[in-house]
């Protein structure tokens, strides 16, 4: 009962602000998709219809209300060589799998991996989508008449001083409206969205892919739609984080894996192509005041609505009005306050940061500069475990008997310190190592630990180990290959 009102809450809370903000994405989407559709090499009704199509499905299935998911750049850049190379049938074929992918994704919980991307990866990941989203918009503003500069120029205005009188409608809406109707008035000959490709004229149709079912389809479709899903489940993921922290809420990352999968075989199934979340577009619908399932279902739906029954109003929008609400989410959604933290955060936060944003703008791919700041942190923070642990010795009463006290964490990074802690050559019958104060994570922990012994034991020099704790004497006990019996390994911690 407490899911019921939870879904139902997420619907009802907060009608007016969703539909509002959902018109406004609604024709926000529009360049996006056409724009999106000419990079994966097929018509534009394609990523319009895969708009409609995983928005609304979204909305229902997903784990986060009010993030708009749609047809997008990062997966149109992969569909490209499977329509160039098979047709757009396999682009289907492809698009219902990577949704069958992402389903099995989300069933195997693994939306749990974004607790490993750090908050310099996330900072990194949104401002180079800030500036990939400004850099979209450049096409609309090179060799355009003049009046183009001017237009965006008021929609700007409209949208920043609009909220100081009301907040009641969207900003990016009346601005829509302002600069439509001045070009209308004035009969200023500036680029619409008629310009932007053909319009869709009627509904999509259900239909299963023209692909044969046999093993040599499968191995064509297979890569792409791995890389797809994983591709559109990390940008959905890192986008759902980021509006997780707009609108001080959570989500069910588990459940957006499944909603994105579920999107993506319907947009398949119905003519479209694959998507996943958008950034500037779900930012779009936080700012206008969208916090439910009903913003995201009302883009998917007015967009159908504009395509199908209000063209005619549509085709007439300047491009440049569009063009604006785009540069007001490229400088909204980029982290200002991070340019400043450069000099104050750690140096490696900052090299994390910086890397993301260069390799996403090296190569408009997402997906490799969220890698490679992953990657980054993984070494840095292993560099930094590694030199979390210290080795002390001294003589025994005995005088012949050297004990080394090993504290801290021993994994692969800190193994080769280890070594050099040791004095293989000093003259002793008898060594104690003491790891009570240590774990041994890994296999080239204990490598490292039988490689001590056998240098010692081939010295005539004997050697206990003492104080390991359970978990690393499992270890031991499966992958150490010293004799056991010269080592005389004890798992009481006390000893």
């Amino acid at each position: 009962m407490n899911k019921l009102s939870t879904y139902r809450r997420e619907w009802f809370s907060n009608i007016r602000g969703d539909i509002l903000s959902g018109i406004v994405v609604a024709l926000a989407l529009i360049p996006e998709a056409v724009g999106f559709s000419v990079i994966a090499g097929v018509d534009p009704k394609l990523g319009l219809f895969a708009s409609v199509a995983i928005a609304c499905v979204t909305a229902i299935t997903g784990g986060r209300p009010a993030m708009i998911s749609a047809a997008t750049a990062a997966t149109a850049v992969l569909m490209a060589p499977l329509v160039r190379d098979h047709g757009i049938e396999y682009l289907f074929a492809a698009t219902i799998l990577m949704g069958v992918l992402q389903i099995i994704a989300g069933f195997l919980k693994l939306g749990r991996l974004m607790r490993f991307v750090s908050r310099s990866v996330m900072t990194g990941f949104v401002n180079s989508l800030a500036i990939l989203i400004f850099m979209a918009q450049l096409p609309q503003l090179i060799n355009v008449p003049e009046v183009t500069y001017l237009l965006i120029g008021v929609a700007l205005l409209v949208i920043y001083l609009f909220p100081r009188v009301t907040k009641v409608v969207p900003s990016p809406l009346v601005a829509i409206v302002v600069v439509t109707v001045i070009a209308v008035a004035f009969n200023l000959q500036v680029p619409t969205v008629s310009d932007l490709g053909e319009m869709p004229t009627s509904l999509p149709v259900f239909a299963w892919p023209m692909v044969p079912l046999t093993w040599e389809a499968l191995q064509i479709i297979f890569p792409y739609s791995l890389a797809l899903a994983a591709v559109g489940l990390l940008e959905s993921l890192l986008t759902a984080q980021i509006i997780d922290d707009m609108t001080d809420t959570t989500s069910n990352k588990s459940q957006e894996c499944v909603g994105q999968g579920t999107g993506n075989i319907v947009s398949g199934l119905f003519g479209g192509m694959g998507g996943c979340a958008m950034i500037g577009q779900s930012v779009i619908n936080v700012t206008s005041g969208g916090r439910g399932r009903l913003s995201t279902f009302t883009a998917g739906a007015f967009l159908l609505i504009l395509l199908l029954v209000l063209d005619d109003v549509l085709r007439i929008v300047p491009v440049a009005a569009l063009v604006a609400i785009m540069i007001m989410v490229s400088i909204g959604t980029f982290s200002w306050k991070s340019l400043i933290e450069l000099r104050t955060n750690p140096r490696t936060s900052s090299v994390v940061m910086l890397a993301t944003v260069f390799t996403v703008l090296a190569t408009h791919d997402l997906s490799k500069g969220v890698l490679v700041g992953v990657l980054l942190s993984g070494i840095f923070f292993a560099g930094k475990v590694a030199k979390l642990f210290q080795v002390r010795s001294e003589v025994g009463e005995d005088g012949a008997t050297r004990v080394y006290h090993v504290d801290g964490q021993i994994f692969f990074a800190s193994t080769e310190s280890l070594l050099k802690a040791f004095d293989f050559d000093e003259p002793v019958k008898q060594v104690v190592i003491d790891v009570s104060g240590a774990h041994l994570w890994d296999i080239s922990a204990v490598g490292a630990l039988d490689n001590i012994v056998l240098k010692f034991r081939r010295r005539g020099v004997a050697v206990t180990v003492r104080g390991v704790n359970e978990a690393s004497a499992g270890m031991i006990d499966r992958f150490a290959l010293h004799d056991k019996e010269h080592a005389s390994l004890t798992a009481s911690a006390g000893h």
